[in-house]
């Protein structure tokens, strides 16, 4: 039995909030993919209509990997330490998107290499280590460290909850996420390198060529070790992604619908449904990523993107933009009228 107590989503809620999609005052379905997310949310509240969707929090879990000493970015490492800084000034890509839609952003360092001791307490509060091990010729961190992260992200995912939050948007900030998360989908999901692996922030073919060869390098040192997720994590993966997966379950644990970005949030999910399978039910997938192993990992999860925009930024920007299509789908069902109550025409 898992040891994670996951509430089930109402079944009931959702047959009755399709029961009320069917009668209101428009063709049977035309709404499409709206109708879907009214009777998904109707579900996950518990009620029908849904509850609005006011308190949006983003969570950036950011971390160094030590692959990226293989040229597999296009940019350097030291980019991750600088972005932490912009985040908490305001001024990044999800700074600005989430503004738009009213959701507040936070950043943790859960793996940077750099002490950064300028940014405020409550930044490292949950700090693992510094960077992670070069996956393709070392685990990427020590015993015990996975679970470790793995817990600070469901603290985490608790004070987001213990002060408000109805909904959860993981984003992810460190140079050399996409091939962390395209070793994580390949070894969690039995895939070759070649398929899983794109281009992340822009290389070449020769870049991506040498992408590929590290993912296959670090999959073929962790062998067997992939089957067991918490050992998938140590071997391959990264503090902030074990955080990610930790943030991912107990939303779940406590009935918060989580909206996952790109490809590094979907390739933590894919490792946290192995760690707790029915936490899956509490989550929507906001966006398409242009990395192909997103797609792989939605599939294996049974979800389908929300929006489709071409977005590869990741730090959250793109489940951002769904929280309009979210609301749009709540307004839906809460305040369309209903074909019963269209009086008839007078015969006379």
């Amino acid at each position: 039995m898992s040891e994670f107590a996951i509430p089930t989503p109402d079944a009931a809620a959702r047959d009755a909030a399709q029961q009320r999609l069917d009668g209101l005052v428009k063709p049977l379905g035309s709404l499409g993919k709206l109708e879907e997310l009214a009777a998904w949310l109707s579900a996950a509240h518990g009620e029908v209509p849904p509850r609005p969707i006011e308190n949006v929090r983003v969570v950036v879990f950011a971390g160094d990997h030590g692959v990226t000493a293989s040229q597999v970015s296009a940019y350097p490492a030291e980019i991750t330490a600088a972005m932490v800084r912009v985040f908490l000034s305001g001024v990044s890509g999800v700074n600005v998107l989430a503004r738009q839609v009213g959701a507040d952003v936070r950043v943790v360092d859960i793996g940077v290499d750099a002490d950064l001791d300028d940014v405020p307490a409550e930044v490292r509060e949950h700090k693992i280590r510094r960077g992670s091990g070069s996956i393709d010729t070392t685990d990427a961190l020590n015993p015990g460290e996975a679970r470790r992260a793995f817990d600070a992200g469901r603290a985490i995912a608790d004070a987001e909850c213990d002060s408000g939050a109805d909904l959860l948007i993981p984003g992810d900030m460190g140079i050399g996420n996409s091939t962390v998360a395209a070793t994580l989908v390949a070894g969690a999901l039995g895939l070759p390198a070649e398929d899983v692996t794109g281009t992340g922030t822009g290389v070449d073919d020769e870049g991506r060529a040498r992408k590929v060869e590290v993912v296959e390098a670090a999959l073929a040192r962790a062998g067997d070790r992939t089957a067991e997720p918490f050992e998938l994590l140590t071997a391959l993966g990264s503090a902030c992604a074990a955080a990610t997966a930790g943030f991912l379950v107990q939303g779940a644990v406590r009935g918060v619908p989580v909206l996952l970005d790109g490809v590094f949030s979907c390739a933590a999910a894919v490792v946290a449904a192995d760690i707790a399978p029915d936490a899956a039910q509490w989550w929507l997938a906001g966006h398409r990523s242009t990395e192909p192993s997103q797609a792989y990992a939605l599939k294996s999860l049974g979800l389908e993107p929300i929006l489709d925009f071409g977005l590869r930024l990741g730090e959250g920007s793109g489940a951002v933009q769904a929280v309009p299509t979210l609301r749009a789908a709540r307004a839906i069902i809460a305040e369309m009228g209903l074909l019963a109550d269209i009086a008839p025409p007078d015969p006379a």
